[in-house]
């Protein structure tokens, strides 16, 4: 059983965990229902959509990596609000990060929380982000920002936690390789698995 809250609690067999890469999951994972989506929005909204289709589960977990200029390497922070940071149509009069010709506001507010995390506003954006600077979110990643929309529309329960492997900095590159490894064992601990 995965305990989300006081008042969400899923079968683990019924539970699809998703990763953009499999060293985010690393062996502590591999006896369980997991989707590898790669690297990108496209991508996740690829494999997502597909595993949905076959698989139907009951909660979609996003489990990953990713930057933060706000939170401190190695903490895990959940995501209930997305934004996607590389959308940018201000050209034509839209807000920034706003997609045109969607009903979706440029802040997406999907998911679940869990009460003992902090939480987080999660950037996603088809680009590695160095320069962090941004302040409409503090949590940068690839992916996060489809797999949650997906989940809506299909109306699954979702789960978004990030480990922070590096400050979305001048360093980030150096940083990532070194620590995204520890992403699996801080996401098993957590879940007990």
């Amino acid at each position: 059983m995965i305990t989300i809250n006081k008042n969400k609690r899923f079968p683990i067999e019924n539970v699809l965990f998703v990763f953009a890469l499999e060293m985010e999951a690393a062996k502590v994972f591999e006896n369980h229902n997991t989707l590898f989506v790669g690297v990108g929005k496209v991508n996740a909204t690829y494999q997502l959509t597909k595993a949905i289709h076959q698989k139907k589960p009951d909660l979609i977990i996003n489990l990953g990596s990713a930057g933060s200029s706000s939170f401190k390497k190695g903490d895990v922070v959940c995501c209930t609000q997305f934004v996607q940071r590389d959308m940018d149509v201000s050209g034509l009069g839209y807000e920034r990060y706003v997609t045109p010709y969607t009903n979706l506001p440029s802040v997406l507010e999907y998911g679940l929380h869990m009460e003992m995390l902090p939480h987080g506003i999660c950037g996603t954006g088809d680009n590695f982000e160095m320069g962090h600077t941004e302040t409409k979110y503090d949590v940068v990643d690839m992916e996060a920002y489809a797999l949650a929309t997906i989940a809506m529309k299909e109306e699954i329960p979702f789960l978004c936690l990030k480990y922070i492997s590096d400050g979305a900095d001048d360093n980030a590159a150096e940083d990532w390789p070194v620590l995204v490894h520890k992403a699996a064992v801080a996401f098993g601990e957590l879940f007990q698995i």
